[in-house]
């Protein structure tokens, strides 16, 4: 059973303001979610909140790069550390935002816990729209709330999308996007970039429930995944209070069913709540929704069998690098002339031939290096010098660092005793407890990337054609409907 954690990350950074003489209210959202019982209704622990930095977009201009990007920085490590703690912790997290900016942090704090298991990790990102501007498909940049999904696949300036020198904290391939519009501009570029997606046609026309299980199904290689919810994939007839309302959207039961079966998995490893701005919500009734909604789609994280302890498994990773370096160097205890000697013999023994072997060693070795070698070697590559290049120390640690790299082996590379421990056993994690989180396709899945795919640096991306009317009674899912500045109320 898993407990809940509910931290507040009430920035508003990633917006432009309102007005000239506003800033953005969703910083206001966790309070008034918490006002309606959130924290009671699920019966999680209070996590606290990280309060961002002061909103202040100066004499920003078009050009200038992501408007508050040092402050948004600086936020998003602040906020990894807290998602890492609550996630060391055994507790499942949940965010409050604030804009769509905090996802870098919880892209970071996930691009940290996938390098410490040795695996990827995935995100859902649910939102109505794609979030994906950047400088390779757009005349400018400057709202993160606007470009959060671009920024954390590796696009964009490197002080937001390779904080600590990870890039990208998601690669595309371990992205689903669920409930964009169909018209979204960005949407060729997504296919382009090879990111998967269901708009909101399709989303309905498959239905909550398959789409959640379908974008499981699209992250079984990564370790776990992370989900995105932006209110504004609702439909503005039931959730105005956002900054961008986009006609099109899902309503609220199908909003809690995405939500369920996303949850529903010992493998979702928290969630984000963004963009609800309660300046557009007087009365409070919408707040009221966005809980009810809430609640219901997270009723699963308490019941759901855990995955392995994500710390423990940490643990095993930390010792098996010691448990690599004792046959890697067995050189470090003895005396400095004898690991020539070790590594050399094919006898393990090193204190009884350390008197003896200078005089006797020269016949004796010799005799026993050279039929084992022999024996193991063709007839017809005797004369090659392999004796010499395959000394029993080299190939202990051929076969130690055989053994280490299986974990990070890619799913095709693995054979034998590792497919029987990570095909079986991938449901059945928690049963047994020495295993833990290494027995899942974690370790099988492709090491994580630093650097962006070459098909996501700017400029790679082939332009969007023409805007071309759609005919009559047909549905246009490519159609760029926005302007190059993306929805209003987001740059």
């Amino acid at each position: 059973m898993r407990r809940i954690a509910v931290l507040d990350a009430p920035s508003n950074l990633g917006l432009r303001p309102p007005t000239a003489t506003s800033v953005p209210g969703c910083a206001k959202a966790p309070g008034a979610l918490r006002d309606h019982g959130l924290l009671t209704r699920l019966a999680a622990r209070d996590a606290g909140c990280l309060t961002p930095p002061r909103y202040d977009p100066g004499d920003w201009r078009p050009g200038d790069g992501v408007a508050h990007a040092p402050e948004i920085a600086a936020y998003s490590r602040a906020l990894a550390d807290r998602i890492g703690a609550i996630i060391d912790n055994g507790e499942f997290p949940v965010i409050l935002g604030g804009d769509c900016s905090i996802l870098i942090g919880s892209g970071l704090a996930m691009h940290r816990l996938g390098e410490a298991v040795g695996g990827r990790i995935g995100l859902v990102f649910v939102d109505g729209h794609s979030d994906f501007r950047h400088p390779g498909n757009a005349s400018y940049v400057g709202a993160a709330a606007g470009e959060d999904l671009a920024l954390v696949t590796g696009r964009g300036q490197a002080d937001l999308a390779a904080i600590e020198s990870r890039r990208p904290y998601f690669r595309d391939v371990d992205v689903v996007v669920l409930g964009i519009r169909a018209q979204d501009e960005y949407r060729l570029d997504l296919q382009a970039a090879g990111i998967v997606t269901r708009p909101v046609p399709m989303l309905r026309a498959e239905g909550a429930a398959r789409s959640a299980q379908w974008a499981r199904d699209q992250l079984v290689d990564c370790a776990g995944y992370w989900v995105h919810v932006d209110v504004d994939v609702l439909d503005p007839a039931v959730m105005p209070a956002v900054d961008a309302p986009d006609p099109g959207g899902i309503a609220f039961p199908e909003l809690e069913l995405l939500l369920t079966g996303l949850v529903d998995s010992p493998h979702c490893l928290g969630v984000e709540i963004t963009v609800f701005d309660p300046d557009y919500d007087p009365d409070g009734r919408y707040a009221e929704e966005i809980t009810s909604a809430v609640v219901s789609g997270l009723a699963p994280v308490r019941t759901v069998t855990p995955r392995p302890d994500l710390i423990a498994a940490r643990r095993d990773l930390a010792n098996q690098p010691a448990a690599r370096s004792v046959p890697i160097a067995p050189d470090i205890d003895p005396v400095v002339d004898e690991p020539v000697e070790v590594v050399s013999s094919p006898n393990g023994v090193v204190t009884e031939p350390d008197p003896e072997p200078e005089p006797d060693l020269d016949p004796d070795p010799e005799p026993h290096l050279e039929p084992e070698p022999e024996s193991h070697l063709d007839p017809e590559a005797q004369p090659e010098p392999q004796p010499e290049d395959d000394p029993v120390g080299e190939s202990s640690v051929e076969e130690v660092v055989a053994v280490a790299d299986e974990q990070f082996a890619e799913e095709t590379g693995e054979t034998g005793e590792t497919e029987e421990r990570t095909g079986e056993t991938a449901e059945d994690g928690p049963e047994p407890p020495g295993i833990r989180l290494l027995t899942r396709p974690l370790g099988s899945a492709p090491l994580l990337d630093s650097e962006p795919l070459p098909a996501t640096r700017p400029g790679m991306l082939r332009p969007r054609p023409p805007a071309d009317p759609p005919a009559a009674g047909a549905l246009t899912l490519h159609t760029p409907g926005l302007g190059p500045a993306g929805p209003a109320g987001v740059v």
